[in-house]
Order: structure tokens, then sequence, then C-alpha cells
């Protein structure tokens, strides 16, 4: 007669339970997985079908009551892990509508807004087109599955383990952050520069003909300008994305390495 144990029982939930509270953290916090439009359903079932394929290609965890505090503490700090593999490449998308947010103020779009459905609120209008290229292009090198591939590796860089996490990783992680909203800022430039030399432009303008209208000529020529210089962008736009992908990737691994 086929018996099992509660030392069994408590091996084979605790085997599945961290694991699953790792996917389902990343799940929650990274871009597209994370997405409004996606049901909660679809997101539960993809996590549970990711955390039993990950499962046998793991390490034995360690023997943890999940019942016990212990046990409680290692599935939060399982959680917080998924959360930090999602929420540093985030970051690089949030850069991206830092970018947008800048280049819209810029041109004077800033009131322009449009429905995001990733974030759930209103958003500029050229937040959203930049969004939307970026995931195109996340979506295009495969981004999605090498943030599977990035969680699976997670468990060799950081195993299930009761100790717990160093604090390096906590700053490196905040490090990143602000080195990502730095190269928002750095992708913005181009068409930020070129909006100020068009405004520049229009203020000799109107000092050398005050006659002019500033309201109603400086807007079009401004927006005109910053579509002209937009589309002429375009084309590097993919090169410095598949950068800011890698530039998140490593980062990623750096900071889990850092946690253990």
């Amino acid at each position: 007669m086929f018996e099992v144990t509660a030392a069994q029982l408590d091996a084979w939930i605790a085997g599945l339970m961290l694991p699953l509270a790792r996917v389902l953290g990343m799940v929650s916090s990274a871009p597209l997985f994370s997405n409004g439009a996606v049901p909660v359903r679809i997101r539960l079932a993809f996590g549970l079908g990711a955390a039993i394929a990950i499962v046998p290609a793991l390490p034995a965890p360690p023997p943890i009551d999940p019942a016990s505090g212990i046990g409680l503490a290692v599935f939060v700090q399982q959680i917080m892990i998924g959360i930090v593999i999602g929420f540093i490449m985030r970051l690089v998308f949030a850069a991206v509508d830092m970018a947008g947010e800048l280049i819209g103020l810029q041109m004077g779009l800033s009131f322009a807004t449009f429905f995001d459905p990733q974030s759930g609120g209103q958003t500029a209008v050229l937040s959203e087109f930049l969004s939307l290229l970026a995931t195109l292009i996340f979506l295009a090198l495969n981004g999605h599955l090498l943030m599977v591939e990035v969680l699976v590796r997670s468990f060799e860089w950081l195993p299930i383990r009761e100790a717990p996490i160093l604090a390096t990783g906590w700053r490196q992680a905040a490090g990143a952050g602000a080195l990502l909203f730095a190269a928002g800022l750095l992708l913005a430039l181009p068409l930020v520069t070129a909006l100020l030399i068009t405004n520049i432009a229009m203020g000799v303008l109107t000092r050398a003909a005050p006659q002019i209208n500033l309201f109603a000529v400086g807007f079009p020529i401004t927006m005109s300008a910053g579509f002209v210089v937009l589309a002429l962008s375009l084309d590097a736009f993919s090169p410095v994305m598949r950068h800011f992908y890698d530039r998140g990737f490593d980062t990623i691994a750096t900071v889990i390495q850092a946690l253990s």
C-alpha cells in the first residue's frame, strides 16, 4: 500500500511552493508578463506551468517545514527575489517612458495623453508610442524567453536556502535604477537638443520681427521639427534598445549574485 509521510508531503510542498513563489514574483513585476490586459488566471497558469517545468532541473531544496516561521520567511524571500528580477527589466521600460515624457514636454505634447494598459493609467502619447516600439523590439529579440532563462539561471546564482539574503544586492538594484533613468535622459537628449535649438531660433526670430505671433507660429514649427527628428532617429532606436536590454539582463545577474 502506498503511504506518504508528513515529512515527504512537506518536502513535496516546499519543493514546488518555493520555486513557484519566485516565478510568480517575476510574473507580477516583469514587463509583458504583468500587463494588466492579461487575465490574472492566465498569469497564474503560466507561473504554475513554468514552476512545474523548472522544478525537476533544480537542486533539492533544504528540508524546510512550509508551515513554520522559517518556511514562511523563505517563501517571502523567494517572492522578493522574483520581484527584483522583473523590476530591474521594468526599469528599462520606465526609462523609455521618461524619455517620451521629456520629448513630449519639449514638443508641447505633454497635454496629449493616452490610456496605457500596462500601467493602467494615462500616459503621454509619445511615451506610449516609444513604449510600444520598445515592447515590439523586446519581443523581436525574444526578450520574454530570455526573462524565463534568467529566472531559471537565478536558481543557480541564488539557490533556495534558509540563510538571509545580503543587503548589498538591494543597494545595487537601487543604483541600477538611477543608472537606467540616466540612460533614459540620454535617449531623449538628441531630440531635446534639436528642439532646444528650434526654440532658440524662434526666440531670435521673435526679437528680429516682433510682429510675428509666436504662439501661432512657434507651436506648429516645434511640433514639426520634433516629428522630423523623431522620424530620423527611429533607425537608431532598435540598436540602443538592444543595448539597454543587454544592460538590464547583466544588471539582473549582478544583483542576484550580490544577493547571495
